[in-house]
């Protein structure tokens, strides 16, 4: 949670994702700008010096323990959902642990792919961990407002099987696949629809299953 104080003095906060590695020094969040919006158009203002409020207790579902042990990994998110799997892509763990990492990125424009496609692309020279990325990522993102190779939703293109088509993998398995969740509502319950669909269990820290959602987030 992070946040300002109002002019009566009581705090204005809200959930963000946390998009920098947990090995990072330094905290990286990654925030739409809502002109009108109680926090963002006061957020969007700071400088250098100034101060804000943040909860020192992260807490979140999407965590690599949550889930079983799998071949392949699924990030899937809209707009700033983003942001916990540019965390999650800058840590060694992610590529330790499966065989292909998927990154399934959904926005209105092409232009607010940037900050996710700008990560991504970035992440086989990186000197962490851009020996353990190799050949294992892989992009997948979908406009939903503007011309694109992938128009549409990225529900709609995992629906009717062309995500598994153009990237040459089989539909999703309880054995292999494993799925992570980040967008807003809709996406949330049309993902996790699909999700029990090709029999994955939703999991959490206390019992590891298929797929994870993040329900804080806030598009």
């Amino acid at each position: 949670m992070i946040g300002l104080l109002k002019d009566d003095g009581k705090p204005l906060l809200r959930a963000y994702s946390i998009a920098s590695p947990s090995w990072d020094e330094e905290l990286e969040f990654y925030s739409i700008k809502v002109p009108d919006g109680p926090l963002t158009s006061r957020l969007q203002k700071i400088q250098s010096g100034d101060q804000i409020i943040l909860r020192p207790k992260p807490v979140g579902t999407l965590v690599l323990d949550a889930l079983l042990p799998g071949k392949r990994i699924w990030m899937i998110c809209t707009g700033t959902g983003i942001a916990p799997f540019a965390s999650l892509l800058r840590d060694p763990e992610t590529w330790e642990s499966y065989d292909e990492v998927i990154v399934a990125h959904t926005c209105r424009t092409n232009a607010e792919l940037a900050y996710g496609r700008e990560i991504v692309t970035a992440l086989p020279e990186d000197p962490l961990i851009g020996e353990l990325v190799g050949d294992k990522l892989h992009y997948y993102p979908t406009t939903t407002r503007e011309s694109s190779i992938n128009e549409g939703r990225i529900s709609d293109h995992i629906r009717d099987g062309r995500v598994f088509d153009v990237l040459k993998m089989p539909r999703w398995s309880p054995e292999a696949d494993r799925v992570m969740i980040c967008g807003n509502l809709a996406l949330n319950k049309d993902i996790m629809g699909l999700c029990e669909d090709h029999g994955l269990l939703e999991g959490a820290n206390s019992e590891p299953k298929h797929f994870v959602v993040e329900k804080a987030f806030i598009d």
